[in-house]
């Protein structure tokens, strides 16, 4: 029998998923394995138990954890942490810190990124989480260093937004049944709803975990109070950009910014990939100085640092000023220029991968949205929740 600490018991299929893994590793026939699994299905115990065995079985192993964003790895180091199976020798990181090496300036600021050499890589196995972020360029980069990568992501989440390449398409393996630890997690429950029947009662689940209706007299007077309270451990998601836009404009005059324009302190989105750069689509961070600068040929933007949620360095970027406050990514803008935008609401695509401790979740269907696509949404988005839950619906 698999133990970890005393609150873990594993299932039959969790076993068989174990030994399949181990069985790869050690045969190495093929260069990389794909698990996916939906929420509450134990991915996070498995990857423990995974940890403690290679350990024991490989004395000199060095194993990799890592994710598209410093986010999503901040995550996985807690759970990870909380299982009790994390050595000092492993890696856990963002996928970018693991494969590339960052170029600083005099100042120690991030002015870009190339990637290390085979001979500088030392881990022996890759496991990337959140996996079905990964682009295929970055997929590549890592399959280049010839070492096994376990990908482990949610099958029942949205597809990657830009490009057809997704890992968790169609998964090796896979996690389907509830962890029975998870069984009266409410947001696991909430979860089952939403990806099977795209549809959640409102009502209340658990003391933090509530559906209101739209038309709740009370519903406004909540939600000021909690965006009053915004900070990094919250998630405000929604589907339309007109309302990530109102409503980042309403979360900065609650945290009483006085301009319009993006400040110091001021949390930011990245929208496009610049891998010279090392940020991706989907990075979160909080401006620490950004300043207008003008050029010959009457181009303007915005020279700002930035420091990302799980980073400990600051980006040194050009940002554009004309991005803020659109409702789409703009286009035919130069590769020389960063597209950011404010990054307190999000809609559920951006937010991918990401987890909070809080997230206040706006149902907005799109009218060409079939019914997976609408579950796997309303799941996307269910799931980014860690304890806190509140959603607003019809």
């Amino acid at each position: 029998m698999y133990t970890l600490g005393m609150d873990f018991e594993l299932s039959a299929k969790q076993k068989n998923i174990i030994k399949d893994i181990l069985d790869w590793y050690k045969e190495k026939k093929i260069p990389y394995l794909t698990l996916g699994g939906y929420a509450g299905t134990g991915k996070t115990t498995i990857l423990g138990y995974l940890n403690e065995k290679l350990h024991k079985e490989y004395k000199d192993i060095n194993i990799a954890y890592c994710s598209y964003t410093g986010k999503a790895s901040q995550v996985l180091r807690k759970k990870l942490q909380e299982t009790g199976s994390l050595k000092r020798s492993d890696y856990v990181g963002t996928i970018h810190r693991l494969i590339y090496k960052a170029i600083v300036d005099e100042d120690d600021n991030i002015i870009g990124w190339e990637k290390i050499s085979v001979d500088d890589f030392e881990y022996d196995l890759i496991i990337v989480d959140e996996a079905s972020m990964v682009s295929s360029d970055i997929w590549q980069d890592l399959l280049s260093f010839e070492k096994p990568i376990l990908a482990v992501g949610d099958h029942g989440q949205l597809p990657p937004v830009e490009g057809k390449f997704n890992l968790m398409l169609k998964p090796m393996l896979r996690l389907e049944e509830i962890y029975r630890q998870e069984k009266d997690n409410p947001i696991v429950v909430i979860s089952e709803m939403a990806r099977k029947y795209g549809e959640i009662p409102k009502m209340e689940y658990g003391r933090y975990v509530k559906k209101f209706s739209r038309e709740d007299e009370d519903v406004m007077e909540f939600l000021t109070d909690q965006l009053s309270s915004y900070n990094e451990n919250m998630m405000v998601l929604v589907g339309y950009n007109h309302t990530r836009n109102k409503i980042n404009d309403g979360i900065r005059q609650l945290l009483e910014f006085e301009s319009p324009q993006p400040q110091i302190e001021d949390r930011v989105i990245c929208l496009r990939n610049n891998a010279e750069l090392g940020i991706f689509n989907g990075m979160i961070g909080i401006i620490q100085s950004i300043e207008k600068v003008s050029v010959a040929d009457m181009l303007e933007y915005y020279q700002a640092d930035i420091l990302f949620d799980g980073e400990d360095e600051v980006f040194h970027l050009p940002i554009s000023i004309e991005q803020f406050r659109q409702r789409e990514t703009l286009r035919n803008v130069s590769r020389d220029i960063n597209l950011f935008d404010f990054g307190y609401a999000l809609t559920v695509h951006k937010a991918q991968g990401s987890q909070a401790e809080k997230v206040i979740l706006f149902e907005e269907r799109f009218s060409k949205m079939d019914d997976d696509m609408w579950r796997r949404w309303l799941y996307t988005g269910v799931t980014r929740a860690v304890s806190e839950l509140y959603i607003i619906g019809d």
